[in-house]
């Protein structure tokens, strides 16, 4: 983070701290926007009203059917996964 000048406000270890498919939508609802890493391709997703799709749901979650990591917020927008260039954008 600190490569890409981001300033990192809260930390939440997600091995002490899980995140399942029903708290998806209070942790992403009013975002409108996220980028999930998938291999090496970057899915963008964009929603409105607070009602996720369905495919984003199915794209963040982990085979454990936990929220996968790094996850983070930049705005109304979400990052999960990890490629450098999902990084950049924000």
């Amino acid at each position: 983070m600190a490569g890409r000048k981001l300033t990192v406000r809260e930390t939440v270890d997600a091995k002490k701290v899980r995140f399942a498919a029903g708290d998806l939508a209070e942790l992403f609802g009013a975002a409108g926007e996220a980028q999930v890493v998938k291999g090496k391709a970057v899915v963008a997703y964009q929603w409105s009203g607070g009602k996720l799709p369905a495919e984003l749901k199915a794209a963040v979650l982990g085979p454990s059917g936990n929220l996968r990591a790094p996850t983070a917020r930049a705005g109304r927008t979400w990052v999960v996964g990890f490629a450098p260039e999902a990084w950049d954008q924000i």
